[in-house]
């Protein structure tokens, strides 16, 4: 989520050949994907596309991930250069795309191909003014990873409600186990306990509303939030001084056992098996449910396609996002991604841990993008800068939240 590339194409050169006269029937498609797994993947999606779309020849256009992030909206709004397909995020991410009138309405491909059940966890975060404005294709799980055979030690079941994991916590402390490992140097892992604690004390609607600036940091609602989240911070149920690490280096007192959980985004497994856990030792479950009657959002930051408004083959471009959406497609491509399709007709993966987050996403209530996805990028710093002094100091819970409300107010303003 946080790797860097370099670029492979610059965009002047893009330009200069998407503004050749393209024949019908090509479909200029620009992507992220410069990683070699992406890379394989979407080579993937096209082969398959053109082999039942003769007609049509797809041109890929590829660039690293941190340079498209610089370089869409030059060729969204290049009125003869656009693409006819391009990857992007899902939530708040792609509102301002949408709301610039940058990006196509495809309502008409999800209401064709039956979308709004087939994906059916996603449609919330496709979804703005009540319309549709691109197909996922993958994403993946956040959770709470746990030492399986420390809990098996203790007595302590797996918890399935808040109550019940502060009590574990408890019970990990008194036994000289920190409850839950975190690495905060970067700050953006505090996002995901903000995220999670936020919908399920407040909702998956309450939560974008604040990620998009309707709702103040210093409501009732987000002080419920913090209060949930001092009943962790106050007994000290956090790995000590975990603003010196990075969430890599916070992996081995996990794994030696010197703490129990690890709310952490599915790519993390790796780590964990590569610092000695074993599928005995490693197990998984959903953030337990909080305010009774919310419903069971997650974080599954999403990957998207869209079409813009200014591309020249719309004809063709919804043939593609609708072949993209399609169960036996996504099981393909997530297969080369090591992610899981969105499609909740798709084949579910064999890995233990994508197996569990298949399940559990496919029946989530809405996907939130992940805090520095679904806040613009100064509030979301703001934010989780703030979150980590928070959950080192808790005291200054009220002045951090403070200046939270006052960066929102600058951030947001008309």
């Amino acid at each position: 989520m946080k790797q860097h590339f370099r670029f492979t194409r610059l965009f002047g050169a893009l330009v200069m050949a998407s503004a050749v006269t393209v024949q019908a029937g090509t479909l200029i498609f620009n992507n992220d994907g410069s990683d070699p797994a992406p890379r394989k993947a979407f080579d993937e999606l096209v082969k398959g596309f053109e082999a039942e779309n003769p007609d049509v020849k797809v041109k890929i256009n590829v660039f690293d991930h941190e340079g498209f992030k610089t370089s869409i909206r030059n060729f969204l709004t290049a009125p003869d250069a656009a693409p006819d397909v391009v990857t992007w995020y899902a939530g708040n991410r792609m509102a301002p795309f949408v709301n610039a009138n940058l990006f196509e309405d495809v309502s008409d491909i999800w209401t064709k191909e039956g979308l709004n059940d087939k994906l059916k966890s996603a449609a919330p975060s496709m979804t703005i003014k009540g319309k549709k404005w691109g197909v996922p294709y993958t994403y993946y799980q956040w959770g709470i990873y746990y030492r399986k055979d420390l809990f098996a030690k203790l007595g302590i079941a797996e918890p399935k409600s808040w109550k019940e994991l502060v009590a574990a916590s408890a019970k990990l402390k008194a036994n000289k186990i920190t409850p839950f490992a975190i690495g905060t140097k970067e700050a953006w892992p505090s996002g995901g306990w903000f995220d999670y604690l936020d919908m399920r004390v407040n909702g998956y609607e309450f939560h974008m509303d604040l990620t998009s600036g309707k709702i103040p940091y210093t409501d009732k609602r987000v002080q419920a939030v913090f209060d949930r989240w001092d009943e962790l911070t106050k007994p000290g149920y956090y790995l000590a001084n975990h603003s010196s690490y990075q969430w890599q280096q916070a992996v081995p007192a996990f794994a030696k056992g010197e703490a129990a959980m690890y709310l952490m985004g599915n790519f993390a497994v790796d780590a964990f098996k590569s610092a000695g856990l074993s599928e005995d030792q490693l197990g998984f479950m959903q953030f337990p449910a909080i305010t009774a009657g919310v419903p069971m959002a997650e974080d599954a930051p999403t990957d998207t396609l869209h079409i813009p408004v200014n591309a020249k083959n719309k004809a063709d471009a919804r043939r593609f996002l609708a072949y993209a959406a399609r169960a036996d497609v996504q099981t393909r491509i997530n297969a080369i991604l090591g992610q899981l399709p969105v499609n909740k007709g798709a084949t579910r993966p064999n890995d233990t841990y994508l197996k569990a987050g298949f399940t559990m996403l496919s029946n989530a209530h809405g996907l939130g993008q992940f805090y520095d996805r679904d806040a613009p990028a100064e509030m979301a710093k703001a934010g989780m800068d703030g979150f980590v002094q928070y959950m080192q100091h808790p005291e200054t819970r009220q002045d951090m939240l403070n200046r939270l409300e006052q960066v929102r107010q600058r951030v947001y303003k008309p």
